[in-house]
């Protein structure tokens, strides 16, 4: 069998796909070495996987600027790019480098720029996983960026428009990718043409799409070696504890509660969403479920809302009435295939595409980070929850994801291009 590395870079959303699919490699006979941020070694090894520590190092709950930084629906990928990775780009190879001595081939996230320049080193295949389409830059199928909040009406326009929109896109970020070529240079490893941010950053081997097709459909302009998987779930344990006895006790009293959370990222950069929900909720004479991280317990909660720090979104959202987030991949993901219909309120990055495909399937409404007030949650979410159509689509997408098996998908693709090198 191989030894395979699985590496990847960012917060739950984009570690928990990896992990499904190393514990199935595992599973199947192969040696996985797990490269990822110090702060996950003790969750990594808990699964029985051998974890090797990847600079940079993850923002901490205590630091809340750089992780709204991040999150900025303007800058937050410039920041990322530019600020955090690349500066760091250095650190990861020589990270990286020491884990893939002996490697037979690396599964990587996307932005691990360093995973590259590694395996050309050493001379050996790179798979890449791709966790959104918005990560494909398609003009086929433009993805609402945040630089481009009007990208939603891109279609109607044609992909003339389209191309040359992703072609500005590729003009303003062309300098981003100096430290990649600067160290490439020094490895002595040959040029690349294009530009390795937006449209020359994925694998010549395999891309692995780890989202469903009821989520996108393959595009013409996607790389020609692109699987679309489905999404491939884990969720914190092999085997998932029980909800905490004072939440099965809150769920047991009364209806079904909307269920409000940020995540793992933006959760340490709420801003005003759990205040705002809280009002909300208290207009509405619903219950709810507040998923709150490190942040400290709001005060007088009334019986009908229940904050907890932590639950597998596997357990509790089944249960809920309607999921208020951000959009992250994750949540999003964890969401459709809970059969949940949701309010979305993006934070940045992907989510403002993520949050425009799921409305466009008729299971979500969305609202602007900048509206998240009370009086217009209430108003989004009686339109949700009024109206039958969205709970009835969610189901529908629901049963459908539960049909998918998007680890077994991935790994099997993984195994065929092993046996081909």
């Amino acid at each position: 069998m191989s030894r395979i590395v699985v590496t990847t870079i960012g917060s739950l959303g984009d570690l928990h796909p990896q992990i499904a699919i190393a514990l199935e490699l595992q599973q199947r006979g192969h040696e996985i070495v797990f490269a990822t941020h110090q702060v996950y070694r003790s969750r990594i090894e808990n699964l029985g996987l051998k974890f090797y520590p990847l600079r940079p190092d993850l923002p901490t709950a205590n630091e809340p600027e750089i992780t709204a930084r991040m999150l900025d629906l303007k800058t937050g990928g410039q920041y990322i790019i530019r600020e955090w990775l690349l500066p760091n780009l250095r650190d990861t190879y020589t990270d990286l480098m020491a884990i893939a001595q002996d490697a037979d081939c690396i599964v990587s996230g996307e932005i691990v720029y360093a995973t590259r320049l590694v395996a050309e080193k050493l001379g050996i295949p790179w798979i890449t996983s791709v966790l959104q389409p918005a990560a494909f830059f398609s003009a086929a199928d433009p993805a609402v960026l945040p630089i481009f909040p009007f990208a939603d009406r891109f279609p109607k326009l044609g992909q003339t428009f389209n191309r040359a929109v992703k072609q500005l896109l590729i003009t303003v970020t062309k300098s981003w990718a100096k430290p990649i070529h600067q160290l490439r240079k020094e490895l002595g490893l040959p040029a690349l043409a294009g530009n390795i941010i937006i449209d020359n950053k994925c694998s010549p081997y395999l891309v692995l799409a780890l989202f469903a097709n009821t989520f996108a459909q393959p595009q013409s302009d996607w790389p020609k070696n692109t699987i679309i998987t489905g999404f491939t779930f884990f969720d914190g344990d092999r085997h998932p504890a029980e909800l905490p006895p004072s939440l099965q006790q809150f769920l047991k009293m009364g209806e079904p509660p909307i269920v409000f959370t940020l995540g793992s990222a933006a959760v340490n950069a709420p801003g005003n969403f759990y205040s705002e929900s809280i009002a909300a909720i208290q207009q509405l004479d619903c219950r709810a479920v507040l998923l709150i991280g490190e942040n400290p317990p709001p005060a007088n909660l009334s019986e009908d809302i229940i904050a907890i720090d932590y639950v597998p979104y596997s357990q509790i959202f089944p249960h809920a009435r309607a999921i208020v987030h951000p959009g992250g991949i994750g949540t999003t993901a964890q969401a459709l295939r809970a059969g949940c219909p949701t309010l979305i309120v993006p934070y940045g990055n992907d989510q403002p595409d993520n949050a425009a495909r799921v409305k466009r399937l008729g299971t979500s409404r969305t609202i602007d980070r900048s509206q998240y007030t009370r009086s217009r949650v209430v108003m989004e979410l009686q339109a949700l929850l009024e109206n039958p159509k969205y709970a009835a689509k969610a189901a529908e997408i629901g049963r459908m994801m539960q049909t998918e098996d998007g680890v077994k998908v991935a790994c099997d693709a993984i195994e065929r291009q092993l046996a081909s090198n």
